[in-house]
């Protein structure tokens, strides 16, 4: 049987220090999950924004100045919070909260299991594998 020594436990290693670290891994795929949701956000306003901008010009255009420079003036370009487009709001999340938590989670991994990585996961993929079937072996 292959060892796969980068997903097995150094010795020591308690149970509950592996499911505390496999939950932080898991909050860890949420928050990615969330920056993905988060650059969605930021490409899809501006994508809002300069499809507004055709709008507006289209209804100069078509003589409806006034409309259009109304909605030019107060919603083309505008912040989408205060004091921020998206990008500055994707600059912040990555440089603060994004990068403490994956310096953290790899942190606690690095001091309490030599940085392997799914410990956890590995361990229940042995637990649920019909050892010797194809298709469930331990490594590729």
């Amino acid at each position: 049987m292959a060892i796969d020594e980068e997903h097995t436990r150094p010795d020591g290693t308690d149970d509950l220090t592996v499911e505390a670290l496999g939950n932080i891994s898991e909050a860890l795929e949420a928050v990615e999950i969330a920056r993905g949701h988060l650059y969605t956000f930021h490409r899809l306003s501006g994508t809002a924004d300069l499809t507004l901008g055709k709008g507006v010009d289209q209804l100069r255009e078509a003589g409806h100045t006034e409309l259009a420079d109304r909605i030019e003036r107060e919603l083309v370009g505008r912040n989408v919070l205060q004091g921020r487009w998206t990008f500055q709001i994707m600059e912040e999340y990555d440089d603060g909260y994004y990068a403490d938590f994956k310096r953290l989670e790899g942190a606690a991994r690095e001091e309490l299991v030599e940085g392997k990585r799914h410990l956890y996961e590995a361990e229940m993929k042995e637990d649920r594998r019909t050892h010797g079937r194809a298709g469930h072996e331990r490594t590729p």
